[in-house]
Parts: C-alpha cells; sequence; structure tokens
C-alpha cells in the first residue's frame, strides 16, 4: 500500500473510540475503524455520521494494521495484542487518545492518575477551577473523552488519566502530574504490580511540575526529575508543601505550618479525604490558583457518589456507600479513612469480580477496624480464605442477603460500609447500579 493511501486506525468503538473516529473524520482524515466485537457500542454512529470510513468488526484485521501510517488503540484493548504487535515491528506508531489530546492541547493540562481517589481530586480540582473563575475542561478517564474536550476557548484542562491510557502516552507534556498513590490493580492484565507502577509514572513525561504524595513512596517519579515539586501528605509540612497540623485538639489543612482549615468544616469525611483535599490543594497552587479560592470551593465540596458517601442513619447505624472501591486499595483506603469517624467498628460489604487481586492486602486494615465481614459475589471465597484470620466473615448468598447479614451484624455506633474491593461485573451493570443498589437497601429500611 502506498504512503499516500494509508488510512489512521482507531481500534476499539465504545465511547473513547468514537471520539477519535469524529475527531480525525472531521478533520479530513481518512480513517478506518475496527473492533474485536461484532457490534460495539458506537458502530451504527459511526455508520450514520461517517460513511466514509470503512469498519472491520468481529476482529482486528493485521494486514490493515501494519499498512496503517498510525494506530490509535482504545484504552479497553492491550498494547500486547499479537496484531497490534506486529504493527508496532514495523515501525507503525500506536498512540492513544490522550497522546493526540496532548498534541492538539493548547492550554495547560493539569494530569492526575492513581490507583484511588483520582475521580475525587479530579473533580473537585475542576470545581476549585471553575470557581476562580477559568475556563476550565474536566474529562479523559472520567466523564467526557479527551478529544471531545479540545477547544481553542479552555484555559486549563483537569485530567483524570488511567494506567490504560498512560501506556499509549509516551510524551503528555503536563503542566502538572500527580501519581496520587500506587496499589495493586489490573493484574488480570499486567504481568505485574510493578509494571502497573511504571504504566502510572509515565504521565510524568515531560512534565513541567510534578506533585507528590509524602505517605506513599511509588507517588515519587521514578527517575529524577529537573522541575518544580510539590508534596502533600498527612504529616507536618514544610516551605510551600501542604499536611496537617494539630491546634487545640483539632486537625487543620495546612501550609508549611499555617492552618487553613479545620478539618471539621470539610463536607467530605475521612482521613483519606482530607488527603484528598490536600492533594488538590497543592496541584492547585502547582496551577497558580488562589488560596482563599480554593479553600471556599473546598469547604463547600460535597463530594461524589459512590466515593465513601454518607447514605444515612438507622438505628443508631450508619450507612457508607463506596461501590466505587473497586480493587484492595481503595478498600484500605475508605476502611482508614472512616475508622477515625466512625464510633463504635465498621461492618464491611465486600465482593464480586476480584480481578485478580491480592485480598490478603487489606489484612492490617481488616484487624483495626472491621469486626464483620460480609463477602457476596463471585470471589467471595478467595476473600473468606485471604480475611477469615483477621476477623469474622460470613459469605452471603446475594447482594440483598449481603446487606440484610451486615444490618443483622451492625450495633448502634457501629457502620456498615459497601467497599467491595472488587468489581461489580458478576452482578451488575456498573459500580454505580451496584452503588444505587446499595442505597435503596438503604432508603427501604
Amino acid at each position: 500500500m502506498n504512503k499516500q493511501d494509508q488510512h489512521i486506525v482507531v481500534i476499539g468503538l465504545g465511547k473513547t473510540g468514537y471520539s477519535v473516529v469524529s475527531f480525525f473524520a472531521d478533520r479530513g482524515e481518512r480513517v478506518n475503524a475496527m473492533d474485536t466485537r461484532d457490534q460495539p457500542p458506537f458502530a451504527d454512529d459511526v455508520r450514520s455520521q461517517y460513511a466514509k470510513v470503512e469498519l472491520i468488526l468481529g476482529g482486528l484485521d493485521q494486514e490493515v494494521l501494519c499498512a496503517a501510517k498510525r494506530i490509535i488503540l482504545s484504552p479497553g484493548l492491550p498494547l500486547a495484542t499479537k496484531e497490534i504487535q506486529a504493527a508496532v515491528k514495523l515501525g507503525v506508531p500506536v498512540v492513544g487518545d490522550i497522546q493526540v489530546f496532548a498534541d492538539y492541547a493548547k492550554a495547560p493540562v493539569v494530569a492526575i492518575t492513581g490507583s484511588n481517589a483520582k475521580s475525587t481530586v479530579t473533580t473537585l480540582l475542576g470545581e476549585m477551577a471553575k470557581d476562580a473563575g477559568l475556563n476550565v475542561a474536566i474529562g479523559g478517564n472520567l466523564g467526557t473523552p479527551a478529544l471531545e474536550l479540545i477547544n481553542d476557548n479552555v484555559e486549563l484542562y483537569v485530567m483524570e488519566l488511567s494506567s490504560f491510557q498512560l501506556e499509549t502516552t509516551p510524551q503528555l507534556n503536563a503542566a502538572v502530574a500527580t501519581v496520587l498513590n500506587v496499589s495493586p490493580d489490573h493484574l488480570d492484565r499486567y504481568e505485574s504490580y510493578d509494571e502497573y507502577w511504571h504504566a502510572k509514572h509515565r504521565i510524568f513525561n515531560g512534565a513541567k511540575s510534578a506533585v507528590i504524595n509524602r505517605d506513599d513512596s511509588r507517588s515519587t517519579p521514578l527517575q529524577e526529575l529537573d522541575v518544580k515539586t510539590l508534596s502533600f501528605g498527612l504529616s507536618e509540612a514544610q516551605g510551600n508543601d501542604f499536611g496537617i497540623v494539630e491546634q487545640d485538639g483539632d486537625s487543620y489543612l495546612a501550609i508549611d505550618h499555617q492552618a487553613l482549615i479545620n478539618t471539621k468544616q470539610l463536607k467530605i469525611k475521612g482521613t483519606h479525604n482530607r488527603s484528598n483535599a490536600l492533594a488538590a490543594l497543592a496541584l492547585g497552587s502547582a496551577t497558580g490558583l488562589s488560596l482563599d479560592s480554593m479553600l471556599t470551593t473546598l469547604e463547600d465540596y460535597p463530594g461524589l457518589d459512590h466515593r465513601c458517601q454518607w447514605v444515612g442513619q438507622h438505628n443508631g447505624i450508619e450507612y457508607f456507600n463506596d461501590s466505587k472501591g473497586t480493587n484492595v486499595g481503595a478498600t484500605v483506603a475508605a476502611l482508614d479513612g472512616l475508622a477515625s469517624d466512625v464510633q463504635g467498628s465498621i461492618v464491611l460489604m465486600a465482593g464480586g469480580d476480584s480481578k485478580g487481586a491480592d485480598f490478603t492486602y487489606m489484612q492490617n486494615a481488616i484487624k483495626h477496624s472491621v469486626k464483620t465481614l460480609i463477602a457476596y459475589g463471585r470471589d467471595k471465597e478467595l476473600i473468606q480464605a485471604a480475611l477469615s484470620n483477621d476477623t469474622q466473615v460470613i459469605l452471603a448468598s446475594s447482594f440483598e442477603d449481603a446487606f440484610t447479614k451486615a444490618t443483622a451484624n451492625a450495633n448502634q455506633g457501629d457502620a456498615v460500609l459497601l467497599s467491595p474491593a472488587c468489581a461489580s461485573f458478576d452482578m451488575f451493570n456498573s459500580f454505580e447500579h451496584r452503588g444505587e443498589t446499595f442505597v435503596n437497601l438503604v432508603e427501604s429500611l
């Protein structure tokens, strides 16, 4: 195939893939789109909106891939797929939509990744930027696909990025980048924890400044960066870094040793949310946002649904929905965060599709704060085997049965926490569906 005949090939026709097809087709590029599924979600949209785009469905056409001038790979398909690797060996560039976004975005980009809390921090920072009067665009792994955000009027991009997206982003060149934390996740896709960790750290490639979590050594860039660096953490900080100070028996978010806001004034609860608030303040400071403006936003910020969301209280028992806790690190963060704010103990509901996770990572958190664990879903026996020495583990036959057993094992002053440490797809359409089911069960009490 001659050079002038080569197409851009877009692999994957989910929401992200469709945004890539639209981006290039609208710019007059010749595009092929392929998907391993026979009926991907946006195939009909491509047919109706972009008749000139050739669709190849039900598998990957290696010949077409090897003749492409560029492949744009959606995050759902591994770069290691053999047909894609055949094209890589022939020198065909393979990137994701985030690299295309980085090539076209004219405004500064704040790039946020982490095993946990990235949605909360991204949304909070976005609200801070809006309240500061900036025309800000928020998306990426959260909400709107990156290429749909491209607009010359945008003054700041705040982007949540996953390890899958970063695999295919060789040079992001963010104005500010952070890895909030790293804990085991997606080990069904990566060969090792270290491979997953290293994928996260691609976010620092070309960064102008970096924000580091002092409480997680895996947040520190793998290679020393000659850039401005700020840090946050749940300890006292020095200089322009953010931390916690204690005054008259209360805890305050602080910069250096200067108290900024009493943690009791925050609507988002738990130690982990204090860390999230500090992360957003550090990122905002690195971006140049006013500290006073950021604090005003922070005091009013209610948090996100399904992220350690307070649902209600019944018979002296509080109920928290952390359905977004889809990995062991997220559940550990929720347990550690809530432990100080719960009068009694925690009854934990956990289970679903473990994605190959090691539940022993949760042992310390379970020992310290969980009196009973109700395990449900496909991998409930794996949870029981890993954690039955650390707390009472009760198996449930269904999600509703798990809720009933959790309520029965909680006393006045205790909290029932849904933080599954697993994906939801064995029983639900999404983590939102799972969380909404939990909320409905609480409201029916």
